[in-house]
């Protein structure tokens, strides 16, 4: 499950341009559903999460979107920071719900206050892009930078492409790959593919086409669709340094 932003500089593929992750956590097999129902209607957060997200992945259940948002809302009302984030995800996209990036915001903010690093960086994301408030740079640097401190990659991925492009911040190519490989480790895939942008470049890092190669087809196999054109293509032609990947 990913949210796709719109964005002005090219994005990865579905698979690795999300808001943050927009659904913070996949969603887990459910074994006993009718038991988890019996808990979530006895006003059990965490079990409200958990039925929005069986009916949002359609995990031992019909998918329904509505249901998903309902119960998250429960969840949400309750303080339950994860349906917090991910009800933000779906007012983003308007996944059962009338899209609204105010209410996204809304619900954004209030898991990210509470320390909750997914919506710490998709209110970060936000900000970024001026998305139901207005665009700020310097605040979106902030909210990455706490999500960081938590060592949570997208957000580590997202300041980097900060520092690359001084938004923000001042420009700085080697703290962007030493954020880039940082999130690169964790498999993030938008991460991979920027830093294999810096080594092929020789930015911020020792150009090394050989690294270059390697985090492209690492980055591909995560569902880049830029990375597996760079691979193809990399080595025929200088890159487009406007193609590295945009906040997640």
């Amino acid at each position: 499950m990913c949210v796709v932003l719109a964005a002005t500089l090219p994005c990865l593929g579905a698979s690795a341009c999300k808001v943050g992750v927009v659904f913070d956590h996949a969603p887990k097999p459910v074994r006993d559903l009718a038991r988890l129902m019996k808990s979530a209607e006895a006003g059990d957060p965490n079990a409200q999460f958990q039925v929005g997200l069986a009916y949002e992945s359609g995990i031992e259940t019909t998918r329904d979107l509505d249901e998903a948002a309902r119960w998250y809302r429960k969840a949400a009302d309750h303080g339950n920071p994860a349906a917090q984030n991910n009800l933000g995800s779906m007012y983003l996209t308007g996944s059962g719900v009338e899209p609204s990036d105010r209410e996204a915001v809304k619900w954004f903010t209030r898991a990210a206050v509470e320390g909750f690093p997914a919506a710490q960086n998709n209110l970060g994301l936000m900000y970024a892009r001026g998305k139901g408030v207005p665009q700020n740079d310097t605040t979106a640097v902030a909210w990455y930078r706490k999500a960081v401190a938590r060592h949570y990659a997208p957000a580590q991925s997202n300041l980097g492409f900060m520092y690359l492009q001084g938004r923000g911040v001042p420009a700085d190519s080697k703290e962007a790959a030493k954020l880039f490989r940082k999130a690169a480790k964790t498999g993030d895939a938008a991460a991979q593919y920027n830093l294999g942008l810096l080594y092929y470049v020789g930015s911020g890092v020792k150009q090394d086409s050989g690294v270059a190669a390697k985090l492209f087809h690492a980055a591909a196999a995560a569902g880049s669709a830029e990375a597996r054109s760079a691979t193809e293509s990399a080595f025929k032609s200088a890159p487009d340094l406007s193609l590295f990947s945009p906040i997640n």
